[in-house]
């Protein structure tokens, strides 16, 4: 399901994270873990500070390039590409392809 993320123009890599940080699936480059295990503690302080029950995504600006952070349950799917100029076309196949989950 996650490899139809491959197919948009500028997806590096696409990653199913569980709570653990251990990937579940992926396709395309290599994924660096530690950023969803980071996130996911960033997340839940955010979510507690703004009295949040659930999240929708996060973006990150990161020196490799951005990186989308979308829950699944309760893992995380992280999609990385090349350009923010790309992230609508990334939303939109991050929510076909969750469609299908």
């Amino acid at each position: 399901m996650i490899n139809a993320l491959m197919e948009v123009r500028g997806v590096r890599y696409a990653a199913i994270v569980d709570a653990g940080g251990a990937s579940v699936m992926q396709v395309g480059d290599q994924p660096d873990l530690s950023v969803a295990v980071s996130a996911r503690a960033m997340i839940g302080s955010l979510k507690a500070a703004m009295g949040a029950e659930d999240w929708n995504d996060l973006l990150l600006d990161i020196e490799g390039g951005p990186v989308l952070l979308t829950p699944v349950g309760d893992q995380i799917l992280m999609t990385a590409f090349d350009d923010v100029a790309s992230l609508g076309r990334v939303r939109f196949a991050v929510r076909r392809a969750l469609g299908k989950i």
